[in-house]
């Protein structure tokens, strides 16, 4: 999908450089003259929220969502190549470099108010953005000061993840300690920074539980784990928030819910600030994105039983899949009662012709009122950056994975979750099972069923909550997998609804036709609105390879299966890092590459002298 970026009238200042400080008018922007009071740096920070924050919904794929055209590169193996060129790079340093070059000529405000402000400002954005270099590489340079090109310290080697969390922390504990307690939902304040902490506190808790990654006088894995908690429960406990009771509203609505939105992206249709998830939904000539099989079947039951425990639960026919589920199953995907009715159209049900496993998306589709939406790149509705509910979701994940968690703990957040109006799921008990399907090779997590966890079958029911509640959004699936060690994930079967064989079918519950499978050369008499022919079957000698055919797993019967004749491997020694770009590498022979991929050095043989973390791009710092 398409990338907007805000069309930020301060980007003209030359904001959007890394070399903004060579380019602009000396005598009106150089330092000197700049960064003198709250205006100056309030538009040389509006660039950090358009540059770091993912400004569009169903941007990445991955095992539980993804699209009918080609298969991102994560869930091809990290990347199709071994050339680490076509990692397409993320060793972009510009963005920190503008960090910098703020905090480097703050002192130049005579406000010690603002200064204390905007220094919080840029430091949280110093976290975010090694954040995602962290997540990405592993290793990165650690720079806190703006660089010339040439400056020795851009040669420098890779700090170790250990020293470059130590500075995010000292980071976003100022941010946290300067930055304004008020609701601010498009700025960031201080439980925006609480938010980022408890992320990457998670985030690195858990990689390093999983990968078994320690350092010699450095922080264990529950050292950040319950900084993790510790931050998401303050944010638990901040009385300017709260969860809103109709769960698909929050997504759909216009504006953002101050209530529960912590901090989100502003869009606005008269200004051209739009994103595409409604377009990108509805139309069949756009992604046809779909929901995996494996996303539908890990819903509960509406009385909190297993759905694997249904018998025949597997190959059950769309209508009673959906029937008698979490309510949020309803307000994620389309259900068979969908009704989507305006002027321009009518639709009802699932609309196979726009998505690519039968399973359409529907959270973050605005109402069929908003007409102009549906057109490419014009929906308006805010985007979630950092959402209320994920702090309940981060605490109890801490929480369980230190082996620490009581029933109380459970109540004050998976179950507060679940108690929304809209969604009055039953509560989450310390004794629950092991639902076979999260553990299976199939459909689960492998790697946790190995480990043989002490508090498996929690662990399971709390990536499970986590997984529906934040589908789609900013905390994305692939960055879980990562940290969970699962990337095997991406070797499951990509699999759509389940047709037994060729004929009619209905999706909608009203015992009247749909769609119409067909396997001969002509579609057959129907009453059914729309055929579709399935590919793959021999006609006169001939395999049948319509464009607007469908793909099933066993030929003429079975599960959609839009990419069942695409290779994919999980490297378990090399994909959870991205490599370095060759070019990088070669300008800075201090550079090593992550394990398993090229180096591009002299004989170009993958062998690698990093140990298994990594950096960032040529760009100055």
């Amino acid at each position: 999908m398409k990338k907007l970026i805000l069309p930020l009238i301060f980007i003209a200042l030359g904001l959007s450089s890394c070399d903004f400080l060579d380019r602009v008018p000396k005598d009106k922007l150089a330092p000197e003259n700049y960064f003198r009071n709250e205006t100056d740096l309030k538009l040389f920070s509006n660039s950090f929220y358009d540059n770091l924050f993912e400004k569009s919904p169903f941007e990445t794929q991955s095992d539980i969502k993804f699209d009918k055209g080609e298969l991102s590169d994560e869930i091809m193996g990290v990347t199709r190549k071994e050339d680490p060129d076509a990692g397409k790079g993320g060793w972009s340093w510009g963005q920190l470099r503008k960090i910098n070059t703020m905090l480097g000529n703050i002192h130049q405000c005579p406000d010690a108010d603002v200064v204390k402000e905007y220094t919080a400002l840029a430091k949280f954005f110093r976290a975010r953005f090694y954040f995602e270099k962290v997540k990405r590489f592993g290793d990165v340079p650690w720079y806190d000061k703006e660089l010339g090109s040439t400056d020795p310290e851009l040669y420098k080697a890779r700090d170790s993840r250990e020293f470059i969390m130590t500075k995010m922390i000292e980071d976003i504990d100022e941010a946290i300690e300067g930055l304004p307690d008020a609701v601010s939902t498009y700025r960031v304040n201080k439980w925006a920074a609480l938010m980022l902490k408890a992320q990457f506190c998670l985030y690195e808790g858990t990689f390093r539980k999983y990968h078994d990654i320690s350092y010699p006088d450095g922080n264990s894995y529950d050292y950040y784990l319950e900084l993790a908690y510790k931050a998401a429960k303050e944010v638990m406990d901040c009385p300017h928030y709260s969860l809103v009771d109709d769960y698909g509203a929050l997504f759909r609505n216009v504006d953002a819910d101050p209530k529960e939105y912590i901090l989100a992206i502003r869009m606005d249709q008269g200004i051209g600030c739009c994103h595409n998830a409604t377009g990108y939904v509805i139309s069949d000539t756009g992604g046809s994105p779909g929901f995996s099989k494996k996303f539908v079947d890990s819903f509960l039951m509406s009385d909190g039983s297993f759905y694997s425990a249904q018998e025949g639960w597997e190959t059950k026919p769309f209508v009673e899949q959906v029937a008698g589920r979490d309510p949020r199953l309803g307000m994620i995907l389309r259900l068979p009662e969908h009704k989507r009715v305006n002027s321009k159209a009518s639709s009802f049900g699932p609309d196979l012709l726009a998505t690519c496993t039968g399973y359409q998306l529907d959270k973050f589709v605005m109402a069929p009122e908003h007409e102009t939406a549906e057109r490419k790149d014009m929906s308006f509705n805010d985007i979630p950056v950092y959402r209320f509910a994920e702090a309940h979701l981060i605490y109890a994940e801490a929480k369980a994975e230190l082996g620490d968690i009581s029933q109380e703990d459970l109540d004050i957040s998976i179950n507060v979750i679940r108690s929304r109006k809209s969604v009055n799921m039953p509560p989450l008990k310390l004794g629950v099972a092991v639902d076979p399907f999260m553990v299976s090779e199939k459909y689960g997590y492998p790697n946790l069923a190995k480990e043989g966890h002490d508090k498996l079958a929690l662990i399971l029911e709390i990536r499970r909550e986590r997984t529906i509640e934040l589908a789609l959004e900013a905390s994305d699936r692939w960055d879980d997998l990562r940290r969970w060690k699962e990337g095997k994930c991406f070797e499951q079967p990509l699999y759509g609804m389940y047709f037994p064989k060729p004929g009619e079918y209905d999706l909608t519950g009203d015992n009247i036709p749909d769609v119409c499978l067909y396997n001969t050369s002509k579609a057959p008499e129907t009453k059914a609105p729309v055929s579709i022919q399935i590919q793959e079957i021999e006609i006169d000698g001939e395999y049948v390879k319509y464009s607007n055919g469908i793909i099933l797993s066993e030929g003429d019967h079975g599960f959609v299966y839009k990419h069942k004749n695409t290779t994919r491997s999980f490297n378990e020694e090399r994909d959870y890092l991205y490599p370095i770009p060759i070019g990088d590498i070669e300008r800075n022979k201090n550079l090593k590459q992550n394990p398993g991929w090229n180096s591009g050095i002299s004989t170009g043989d993958s062998e690698t002298d990093g140990e298994g973390e990594g950096d960032g791009e040529g760009e100055e710092a």
